[in-house]
């Protein structure tokens, strides 16, 4: 057996792994696919003579591909915005990448996204897969102290536990939670609970045709829409919206809207769809729960 065959094999070993780095990182199953097939072409080339962890020097080879992913992908984005930006096989219809965001959680990929290049690769590595600041902070050309300081705040960023966050009321969580799961099922009766009477929504027109108003009165007539929009509502999860419950919709990890959700005396009051990208880009988005458990 040669020793770019032995090579080969053992990078095959650590794919599913350098795999889901690059998914967790990149959020999109296309895109990690292609920086882990580029992390072997270097490392194909290079080989593994001198190196002591081959997982670890694959793991910071495949991590160096990601970020200047996600760098570049920032650049363009302070160029052109939207949906521009998007690739393709994040598109409701890549099965597999729909399975990836469900795995992951859509509200994470949408608030990793908020977070610049290094801070998203200091909080994944470190809190998802373990990987030591020091290694970290070489990766990143920071300090150990400057990485693990990154890392906490994108961990504050992401549970919405920054000194100055407001944060929702359990009560208001769960609310949130049954208005997910009555729209998704089309449990009328459900919605109907938990919506007051006189409930206003209000939708960005960009969300929708010229024949649907941008504003609609009334717990009745807002349950007979929300039979249109059951398949959209399953994309959704419950996440905190300016401090505030409200809802990501992001079918594949790809932000569509945001529903935020204004609920007094336990009911819903208003519901405010946010689909205007300059919108979308304002409101800050942490998770409803806490970073979920490595899956892979």
């Amino acid at each position: 057996m040669t020793d770019q065959r032995v090579l080969a094999d053992r990078f095959e070993e650590d794919r599913p792994r350098l795999r889901a780095v690059a998914c967790r990182l990149l959020g999109s199953v296309h895109d990690a696919d292609d920086a882990v097939q580029a992390a072997w072409l270097k490392i194909s080339r290079r080989g593994i003579d001198g190196v002591n962890t081959p997982t670890a020097w694959f793991t910071t080879v495949t991590t160096h591909e990601c970020l200047d992913r996600l760098r570049e992908h920032k650049r363009r984005a302070e160029v052109l915005g939207g949906d521009e930006l998007l690739p393709e096989a994040l598109s409701p219809a890549a099965d597999e990448q729909v399975v990836m965001a469900e795995s992951v959680g859509r509200a994470l990929l949408v608030v990793l996204d908020q977070l610049s290049p290094a801070q998203r690769v200091a909080f994944v590595l470190h809190d998802a897969f373990a990987v030591p600041f020091d290694v970290i902070a070489t990766l990143l050309d920071r300090t150990p102290a400057a990485a693990k300081k990154l890392a906490s705040r994108a961990r504050d960023r992401v549970n919405g536990s920054e000194p100055s966050a407001a944060r929702p009321t359990a009560e208001h969580l769960d609310i949130a939670r049954t208005f997910l799961a009555a729209s998704q099922q089309g449990d009328l009766e459900a919605l109907l609970e938990i919506l007051d009477p006189d409930v206003v929504r209000r939708v960005d027109r960009v969300l929708v045709g010229g024949q649907v108003p941008t504003e609609l009165r009334g717990a009745q007539e807002f349950v007979e829409e929300s039979k249109m929009f059951a398949a959209v509502a399953r994309g959704g999860e419950v996440a905190v919206l300016d401090g505030a419950a409200g809802i990501v919709i992001a079918p594949a990890g790809q932000l569509k809207s945001l529903l935020r959700l204004d609920i007094r005396d336990g009911r819903i009051h208003v519901i405010d769809i946010i689909g205007d990208p300059d919108r979308l880009a304002a409101v800050s988005v942490t998770l409803a729960d806490q970073f979920p458990a490595e899956q892979t």
